[in-house]
């Protein structure tokens, strides 16, 4: 399946999530008993539901996304370059709504297709349930409900890494390091968004972002035995 997939057909993602508030005091009561009895799942030894309330921005019942960087492919003359555009701010709503119609603008593409590195269990999903708990209609292509496996449009780098292997999970750092593409980690890691969102650093997250979809990119043409993408073949994408 993967020799008929072009590079060029598709849509790379990464998204940033925090917490819905900064700290867990600041959380409204009723919404603190919901993260109290979410985190008994997930407390060890000495944690508590304060102690872990940093790990909130992963369920996106109690998190919100901040920051959806995508990517796509052109092809000039035979060369191939990337161009990279990004939807954040910190009204939810807003960037997710701008998102959609430009994923309904893509997924009239006969031959799209999204990919993002353990999209299918992250990425995608987190995305269509804030659509849904903001009331954006989820777009065509990423609605999955109903659809057959083979009407999903779904390509996941982590997954195609997997062989099979159901139990394996490889992050994108340590595949970009084993293919010597250069790491989206040399700033900050995922650990640390929350804290420089909370600090202002909203910027900073974006560029992080932007990284990571790259680094997506550059994985897939890594799999099809294709040459990657000179980092001089960066544009961003003005829609």
């Amino acid at each position: 399946m993967l020799n008929d997939i072009k590079p060029e057909d598709l849509l790379y993602l990464d998204i940033e999530t925090v917490p819905l508030v900064a700290n867990y005091n600041l959380l409204p009561e009723e919404h603190k008993k919901l993260w109290d009895k979410k985190a008994a799942s997930l407390i060890k030894e000495s944690d508590t539901p304060e102690s872990i309330y940093n790990r909130a921005g992963i369920y996106a019942e109690f998190g919100k996304i901040i920051c959806i960087s995508v990517g796509f492919v052109v092809n000039k003359d035979g060369v191939r370059f990337f161009r990279v555009k990004s939807f954040y701010g910190d009204d939810e709503k807003v960037l997710l709504t701008d998102f959609a119609q430009m994923l309904n603008r893509f997924g009239k593409r006969q031959s799209a297709n999204l990919c993002a590195h353990n999209g299918k269990e992250f990425d995608f999903p987190y995305i269509a349930r804030r659509m849904l708990i903001n009331g954006i209609e989820i777009p065509e292509i990423l609605n999955v409900a109903g659809k057959k496996p083979w009407e999903v449009k779904f390509i996941d780098t982590m997954e195609l890494w997997k062989f099979g292997d159901n139990k394996h999970y490889t992050s994108l750092n340590l595949l970009t390091f084993i293919f010597n593409i250069p790491s989206p980690k040399d700033d900050i890691d995922g650990s640390q968004v929350a804290q420089c969102y909370y600090n202002g650093e909203l910027e900073r997250i974006v560029a992080y972002c932007e990284k990571d979809v790259l680094a997506v990119v550059q994985l897939f043409l890594k799999y099809k035995g294709l040459p990657t993408i000179d980092l001089n073949n960066i544009e961003q994408a003005d829609n």
